[in-house]
Order: structure tokens, then sequence, then C-alpha cells
């Protein structure tokens, strides 16, 4: 029992964790290679190199039509590119409006794309290629694509995804249900067995009350430890996207570095702010954390793109709508120790005790009830 009920699902649970962290840093590092366009797009035909090595790029527009039920022609602002979905991992975004972590993506098969009406969103991220005389997108060992299907501004594709890839309940997971039903027979079967032997019908009593151990954590008394686990789970989770979101501005630049150049020939970097300007508060500068603008503070880091390094003016968007722009206060920017790792490690070891103690509890009451069935 302690097998398909415990040890597989939450093995599974690690493993759609690494996944989801996988993919989120896959699309972080997807955001330092540069934007495809029509002339970059020509250069690319036109060299011997392109065609032979090809390179690593991204690209947005909308679904314009799939050929041959396995390609996917993607239309942008001045070019169509066609991206094969063969071993492609495609993912579809929920809608999410507010400041709660959205859904985690679904992850979807390539042949189901083709339900998808025309125009909407996609976001491509991988490797270019020359196939059949023709620039595709395709997937690789080396370099797996990506491709995205979202409905939210391109500016904020980036924060959804980062807050977004995280399960809510990471115990329900692909080789949860089959688990659950091995572990539901076995302790069937073992009941089965003690049918007719009146000498163990506690053991009989005890097996068929096993087969529900999964909904332990859902009924009294336990349930409130395991209300308790979830705020406090999910309070992890807040931490550790809010301190991802709290480290992309610093992916353009190096330790120590306050500027760098970004793939669009622009001067990205930020300026130190004692106060937090008046147009934040209007709404014409974004806030790069969800939440951060109610919190005092008395210093401000402003990232996005210098007119020069000297230039002390306010900085501005990027001709990229995927790099970073907005205020993040100066804890988040140092040390911030209150989204470090330790923190949320801490609080998740913490949860998984309150939670084990609510089983605990109801096993124990369980147990005192079967105690007094024996005595009748």
């Amino acid at each position: 029992m302690a097998v398909w009920y415990g040890i597989v699902p939450i093995a599974g649970a690690f493993y759609s964790r690494y996944k989801q962290g996988q993919f989120r840093r896959r699309f972080v590092d997807l955001g330092l290679a540069p934007l495809l366009d029509y002339r970059q797009y020509r250069q690319l035909e036109n060299t011997a190199s392109g065609e032979l090595q090809g390179g690593v790029f991204r690209f947005t527009g909308g679904i314009e039509s799939i050929t041959d039920g396995r390609t996917l022609w993607v239309k942008g602002e001045d070019l169509t590119i066609p991206v094969s979905l063969e071993k492609t991992n495609c993912f579809l975004l929920p809608k999410h409006e507010g400041e709660e972590l959205p859904e985690a993506p679904e992850k979807i098969r390539w042949n189901r794309v083709s339900t998808l009406t025309e125009g909407v969103k996609v976001f491509i991220g991988g490797l270019i290629k020359m196939q059949n005389n023709r620039l595709n997108f395709i997937s690789t060992k080396e370099n797996p694509l990506i491709v995205i299907f979202y409905n939210c501004p391109e500016a904020e594709l980036t924060s959804q995804i980062i807050r977004a890839a995280r399960s809510r309940n990471e115990y329900w997971n692909a080789v949860t249900p089959a688990s659950l039903f091995i572990g539901a027979m076995l302790l069937v079967t073992i009941a089965a067995s003690l049918l007719n032997r009146p000498a163990f019908r506690l053991n009989l009593i005890s097996a068929l009350v096993a087969v529900f151990t999964p909904v332990l954590p859902a009924i009294p008394p336990g349930f409130l430890f395991t209300v308790l686990y979830r705020s406090i789970a999910w309070s992890v989770k807040k931490y550790r996207a809010n301190w991802e979101l709290a480290r992309l501005p610093m992916r353009y630049l190096q330790p120590g570095q306050e500027w760098a150049y970004l793939s669009t020939g622009e001067i990205y970097g930020f300026r130190k702010l004692k106060s937090l300007p008046p147009a934040a508060a209007e709404g014409e500068i974004p806030f790069l954390i969800p939440g951060v603008n109610e919190e005092k503070t008395q210093e401000w880091y402003f990232f996005g793109v210098l007119e020069s390094i000297e230039n002390e003016n306010m900085p501005a968007r990027s001709k990229d709508p995927f790099v970073s722009f907005g205020l993040l206060p100066a804890n988040f920017v140092l040390p911030a120790r209150r989204y470090a790792a330790v923190k949320a490690n801490v609080l998740e070891i913490l949860a998984s005790l309150i939670l084990l103690f609510g089983i605990t509890v109801n096993v124990i009451f369980i147990l005192f009830v079967l105690s007094l069935l024996a005595d009748i």
C-alpha cells in the first residue's frame, strides 16, 4: 500500500516538478535568443552557414493554417514561417486575470493543434533550419522546440509562464490514477481472501478501510491540518514564482554589471530611484512582481532600455516585448532574502509535516474506531 499510495505518486510529483522547472528554464533561456524577423530570415536563407547550421530564435504570430497534419504555419507582422510539430512540446496557456497564480499550462499533443482556431496567438522558440528548401522551426534533442498558445499581451507572457508553470496538486499527476487503482485492487484482493476467515475480521475491515487512504487528508478531524497545509504550500509556490520574476531582469546583466546590449542593439539596464515615481501609481510603469506596490520601500530599481549610459533619463520599453520593463523594490534586486530558496524550502518542509500530522490524527481516530468494533 505504501508503494502504490505513497512512493509512486510522490515520485511522480517530483518528476512533474522537475519537468515544470525544465520548461520554465527553457522558456527563460529562449528569452535571450533574438526575435526572428524578415531581415534575419532572408540572411539565414541566403547564407551557406544559415542553411547548414540554422540558429535558435523566437517568433510570435497567429495560427494561419496546418498542412499535412503536422506543419503549423504561423503568420507574424512581416513573415509567415512553418513549424514542424513532430516531437514538439506544445502548451496551451489558460486565460488568467488578477494577481493570483494562474493555472499550469496544459501540455497538448501536436495532433490536437488542428482543433485550435485560426488567429490564436503562438510563441515559438527553438532551432530553425533549412528543410525541403525552406526554413522550418524544428525540434531536436539538443534544442527542444517550445510552442505555446496564449491569449495575453506579449509583454505579460513571460510573467504568466513563470507564475503558471506550477501544479496546484503535485500528488495528482500522470501516474497517480493508475497507481491508486493498483493499490486499491491489491487491498480488495487481500480483503476478499479473508472473507471466510472470522479470526481475521479486524484485518478484513482494516484492508477495506485502507482502500480509502488517499482521501484521509480530506476528512475530519485532520482536515483542518490539510487546509493549513494547502495555504502554506500555495504561499511557497508564490515565493518561488516571485523569486524567479525578480531574477528575470538580471538575466541580461553579468554580476556587478549595470547595463548590457540586447540582441536588438538597445542598451538595457536600470536606474536607482529613492522613491516611487508618480507614473507607477497611475499605471504607466508596471511592477515586475504583483502586489509589491503595496509594500513600503525606501529604494526602487527601474529596469528598461536606456537612451545612453550617461543619460539619466528614465528607462523605456524595448522593441522586444519580452524584455523585462518595470519596477522592483531594492530588497528584491539585492539578496532578496524574503523570496530566497531557503525560506521556501523551510516552509515546504513545515507544510509537509503539518499534512503528515493531520493524516496521523485521522489514522489514530480510525484505529480507535476499529478497536471499538473489534470489541463488539
